[in-house]
């Protein structure tokens, strides 16, 4: 598919499903660059029309030019009219190709702000006017071919820059297009009985259930109401496998559903999808300004000025020492050409365009563009404990069973008779059993014993489970094995339960809130990166240790109230640690605003939180080594290309002012433009390489 297609197709669908924030983004970023008004109302498609169109025009003009055929030694073929085909077919490319950059400099001009296309609309100008003025008498050589080869290469290195930045975006129209096309609702009449109608997305309403056919696009932000599947959510959350999708599970509108028929209930469509949240905040994080980007902008104003000034210090001198106008006018003209600030000017847009669409599509929602700079600097991640290095739902952490009773049966046997038990600690064995893939079974006779436990009869057997208190009542005989295992838990303030069978206990279980199995990993890659890491929680002390101990935590911060947090975070930043807070982005929000990076963990479908620089979509800290990898090769790009672009002006200035003309080395304005397009390409080859990242 073309790039106008794939523009038009992108705007076509983010219309039709309603995302408004999606379509201003997209119309806006593939009419121009995001950081880039030289190109305010220019498109990739404006600029490859123009390009092969002035080459057409530039061919006539190069065989029936002077320069052509002077290096060739041959004579064009003469008729009637044919001394004007230079000059005509040269305004032609001026008035039509040049065009573009005639506006770009208006608007510099007007806001004065004057940059890389007032420098070429000066060349450009310059030469034409040169031009004209020689065709109808004045002494010289006129640059018709010059011109029109000049406004051609620039054509095409603009068509190029124009379409690296839109390449680095297209991760946008990509998210866009991972809608379906329309969704299949299920009616319910009064009497039950269903019908499902095919809708366009536009008419789903909160509330409405869906069919999510095997293989189809999720079509909005849904629960899971009937079935079970493996949900593609690669593109959303950066997830490389699938997600296995259960009956209370939430799903992402743009999402791929697998192998299962799922039947949704609409929990949000258009603006308010996870979708559109994402690309609202890729969208503020390549609209918002870097230090690097100031830098950037800033020294792209100053070289402006001064090749500027080294423009009419080399008209002057050349004209002073004697030279033909005509040839002190093409020194002016390769000059301006040479120097305009082009790759400076793409130097820091095209690697934050790519890093940002990169970090979205693995789960690394940039909403500040400083917070990504800012986190090669850190030296101390803080996270929060529960949600964040836990799953805030408390699960078996722990078992014991006595000799020649297995563990995983015991577990089984609990599950069953706690599954009809509300205490929060029953509903975590039941969930455990269930996420170790054992069978609950049902039992018979389930009777509640108030401040104690169950009890309830299963395959014959009269078995009971219940803390330390039913234990003592009861005087239950716990063996030596379990007594011990009961104690360690204890110390590690989690919560015991016993599985009793008889007056002795076959087994007992520790109920805590359950470390995520990524966080071990998390602290592994942050120490192997050269991090500190901290742990900030309200817990007790004694659980706050135990899960800083198992995760090898650097530094535990326990029993915090949550408006002591953010004095916890100065206290670091005071000892010389520039520090990244992780945590929820609602009751940690006071602590994200004061670290110097604030990471907003856990997003899912509710992207937008306002305290994080950075929001992860993925619910898991192994999301956050990645950002410090990414922002440090995004740095390390925004530099190279810096240097890259600063140096190449430094040598190519005065190279084109004619400083080796005494030895026979002088560049035209073609060479000129081709060397400036050149370099504008290396820059942009460079910027690609970061894709090459892995995070």
């Amino acid at each position: 598919m073309s790039i106008a297609k794939d523009e038009a197709h992108a705007k076509a669908l983010a219309h039709e499903h309603g995302a408004h924030e999606v379509r201003n983004h997209t119309a806006r970023n593939h009419d121009g660059h995001a950081d880039h008004d030289k190109h305010a109302g220019h498109s990739v498609a404006m600029f490859r029309d123009k390009f092969w169109l002035s080459l057409v025009l530039t061919v006539p003009t190069l065989i029936w030019g002077h320069m052509l055929p002077s290096a060739l030694g041959y004579a064009p073929p003469a008729f009637p009219g044919s001394r004007w085909i230079a000059p005509v077919f040269g305004t032609a490319v001026f008035l039509y190709g040049g065009w573009p950059f005639v506006q770009g400099a208006i608007r510099e001009l007007r806001d004065r702000l004057p940059g890389m296309m007032t420098l070429i609309a000066l060349a450009i100008g310059v030469a034409f006017v040169f031009s004209v003025a020689v065709t109808l008498g004045f002494p010289g050589m006129p640059l018709w071919e010059e011109l029109a080869t000049l406004v051609t290469i620039m054509l095409l290195g603009h068509w190029i820059e124009m379409r690296s930045i839109n390449q680095a975006q297209g991760a946008l129209a990509e998210l866009v297009k991972l809608l379906p096309s329309n969704a299949f609702r299920i009616i319910r009449d009064a009497s039950g009985a269903e019908r499902i109608e095919e809708v366009a997305l536009t008419a789903l309403t909160d509330g409405d259930l869906v069919l999510v056919k095997p293989g189809a696009g999720i079509p909005a932000d849904g629960e899971v109401r009937e079935g079970h599947s493996n949900v593609n959510e690669a593109m959303i959350t950066g997830e490389s496998r699938p997600i296995g999708k259960n009956v209370g599970d939430r799903v992402i509108a743009g999402t791929v559903n697998g192998e299962g028929s799922l039947r949704v209930l609409v929990t949000g469509t258009g603006d308010r999808t996870a979708l559109a949240g994402i690309m609202r905040l890729v969208e503020q994080a390549q609209t918002s300004h870097s230090r690097a980007q100031v830098i950037a902008d800033r020294a792209a104003y100053w070289l402006t000025l001064a090749a500027l000034g080294a423009g009419a210090l080399t008209l002057i001198g050349w004209l002073a020492i004697g030279a033909e106008p005509a040839y002190a006018i093409e020194r002016l003209v390769t000059v301006l050409v040479i120097a305009c600030p082009h790759a400076l000017g793409l130097a820091v847009p095209l690697v934050v365009a790519i890093s940002t669409t990169l970090g979205a599509r693995n789960g690394l929602l940039v909403r500040d563009r400083r917070g990504l700079e800012e986190a090669r600097l850190l030296n101390a991640v803080v996270f929060d404990k529960t949600g964040t290095l836990t799953l805030g739902e408390h699960r078996v952490v722990g078992a014991q069973a006595a000799a020649g009773v297995d563990a995983s049966e015991a577990l089984r046997l609990a599950a069953g008779i706690e599954q009809d038990a509300e205490h929060p600690v029953a509903k975590a064995i039941v969930t455990s059993a269930t996420e170790k893939g054992l069978t609950v079974p049902r039992v018979a006779n389930f009777e509640a014993i108030p401040g104690y436990g169950v009890q309830a009869d299963l395959d014959g057997r009269r078995l009971v489970v219940g803390g330390p208190n039913l234990v003592r009542r009861d005087q239950i005989a716990v063996p030596a094995e379990i007594e011990a295992f009961a104690e360690e838990a204890a110390r590690r303030a989690e919560s015991v339960v016993y599985l009793i069978e008889n007056g002795r206990a076959l087994a007992a279980f520790s109920v805590a809130d359950a470390v995520r199995p990524e966080s071990a990993e998390a602290v592994r890659q942050l120490h192997a990166q050269g991090l500190k890491v901290v742990m900030l929680t309200g817990d007790a002390r004694a659980v706050a240790e135990a899960v800083g101990r198992d995760l090898g935590i650097d530094t535990v911060f326990a029993e915090v109230l949550p408006e002591d947090k953010v004095a916890k975070i100065r206290e670091l930043q005071q000892q010389g640690l520039r520090t990244a807070m992780v945590g929820d982005g609602v009751n940690d929000a006071p602590a994200l605003v004061a670290a110097d990076v604030g990471i907003a963990i856990g997003a899912g479908t509710d992207v937008a939180v306002e305290a994080g620089g950075v929001v992860l979509v993925r619910d898991e800290p192994r999301s956050v080594p990645p950002i410090i990898a990414l922002s440090r090769a995004t740095y390390r790009k925004m530099v190279q290309n810096l240097w890259w672009a600063a140096g190449y002006n430094i040598v190519a200035i005065p190279l084109a002012a004619g400083a080796l003309a005494p030895i026979g080395v002088v560049l035209s304005p073609a060479a000129g433009a081709v060397l400036m397009s050149v370099s504008t390409v290396i820059v942009a080859i460079n910027a690609q390489l970061l894709r090459r990242v892995s995070l």
